[in-house]
């Protein structure tokens, strides 16, 4: 048993993960069982249910994008008039939020409705509604999900998206690499080369999972949180080495035009759009984030001024003006995003009744550093859209967003009773 108890490391480097047996004060935990087989894949795809979110780390200017008159009959307001050809297909949201404060330091709660700094002693942690929909069903496409971002800014990088055990996940920057992943492929070395590091990987896994299940028959129930996370993260790598090794030998969609160069990212969120929809359109995966972040520079836009420092306007109506350029040409993509995806037929209809997608922000006001009332969007879905809607924002009548996501949850196929914050499903 000393051989056991050595706490061996095994890093599994092309899969980004290390595996490392959790010190367990009581020896070590957990009835392992069974881990679950993978499904088989369902193939096509077409008519799938889909899911998207886009997230912008400094919200928007909430007198230009919140109408005032709810219903069918809402007036356009300035940042809701680039969305005005899919006024239809969408439904704007006052009320929704997370009940959170800490200002940009919450932002990256937007998809979870959890504070990193608050995760640890949570089952699900501040896992984001992407991964964890990714997780129950992402095993059916090539990529479960594709998190697309960028690194460095104010706050360290893409922050959108977070697994359960509390990782960030890292994101694809710009459309070189996104193109790179959805269509090419490999040389038949590097698949060879692949195939020796499957094989040996799952000779590791093994010898982990024959490790730990030794150790699960001689601990008590004070550390079994610890062997259950343990196990959480050997099936995680199970899942990705299964699915690896399924896609090796199959080949990807043809490139529909060549291999596009990096700009900035001002220029380049029309191609990653684009991209992503070929994403969904060729079925790689049926799972996206986009996160505008602190890579979005103004002086891509000819305002000589820093985004953030813009935020904390102050009431200043030239600082205004200029968020309001940059947040209008934020939506305007966004807006053709849904009209790209409108024209994209899918089965029986297009590829936004099929695909969910939420826009909007962690922050409700980056000048008073408010994460309420936050600027939500949902459009297409197969939802009933056309409508500004307020929902209750306090007490019983408190609607959370994660109410939403939970809801969207469910038209993925997944069937939980919670997420995140939610006190229930969304009505």
């Amino acid at each position: 048993m000393n051989q056991t108890l050595d706490r061996r490391r095994f890093v599994l480097r092309s899969l980004g993960a290390s595996l490392t047996l959790p010190w367990l004060p009581s020896l070590m935990a957990k009835e392992a069982g069974a881990t679950p087989a993978l499904q088989a894949t369902k193939g096509a795809g077409a008519g799938a249910n889909r899911f998207v979110a886009v997230g912008n780390l400094l919200g928007f200017q909430q007198k230009s994008f919140f109408p005032e008159t709810t219903g069918k009959g809402y007036e356009t307001t300035t940042l809701l008039k680039p969305l005005a050809a899919n006024r239809n297909h969408m439904t704007v949201y006052h009320g929704l939020d997370h009940g959170l404060k800490g200002g940009h330091f919450a932002v990256h709660s937007f998809l979870s409705g959890v504070l990193n700094s608050e995760a640890r002693n949570r089952p699900d942690g501040n896992v984001t509604i992407d991964q964890y929909i990714a997780e129950e069903v992402g095993f059916q496409t090539r990529f479960p999900s594709l998190t697309i971002g960028s690194e460095g800014g104010i706050h360290g990088g893409c922050q959108i998206a977070w697994t359960k055990a509390g990782v960030r996940v890292p994101p694809i920057t710009g459309p070189a690499k996104l193109f790179e992943q959805l269509f090419v492929s490999d040389s038949k070395e590097r698949k060879d080369r692949r195939k020796q590091e499957n094989q040996l990987q799952s000779s590791i896994l093994d010898l982990v999972l024959d490790d730990a299940n030794q150790l699960s028959r001689k601990v008590n129930r004070e550390d079994k949180a610890k062997l259950d996370e343990y196990f959480t993260s050997v099936r995680d790598v199970e899942k990705r080495l299964e699915l690896r090794r399924r896609w090796t030998d199959q080949p990807k969609p043809a490139a529909p035009f060549e291999k596009p160069t990096d700009r900035n990212t001002v220029e380049d969120l029309p191609l990653l759009y684009e991209l992503i929809a070929l994403a969904l359109q060729s079925d790689s995966t049926r799972i996206a984030t986009l996160e505008i972040g602190g890579s979005f520079l103004p002086q891509h836009l000819g305002i000589e001024k820093s985004y953030h420092g813009l935020s904390h306007h102050g009431n200043d109506e030239k600082a205004i003006n200029h968020l309001i350029t940059l947040e209008t040409y934020q939506i305007e993509q966004f807006g053709k995003f849904l009209t790209r995806l409108a024209g994209i037929p899918d089965g029986e209809r297009t590829l936004l009744d099929s695909t969910a997608v939420i826009f909007g922000s962690g922050m409700g006001n980056a000048n008073s550093h408010r994460n309420d009332v936050l600027p939500i969007i949902l459009a297409g879905g197969g939802y009933r859209h056309g409508e500004f809607r307020r929902v209750g924002t306090n007490g019983s009548r408190k609607v959370q967003l994660c109410n939403l996501y939970l809801e969207m949850a469910h038209r993925m196929g997944v069937e939980i009773d919670s997420f995140g914050t939610s006190t229930g499903t969304f009505v």
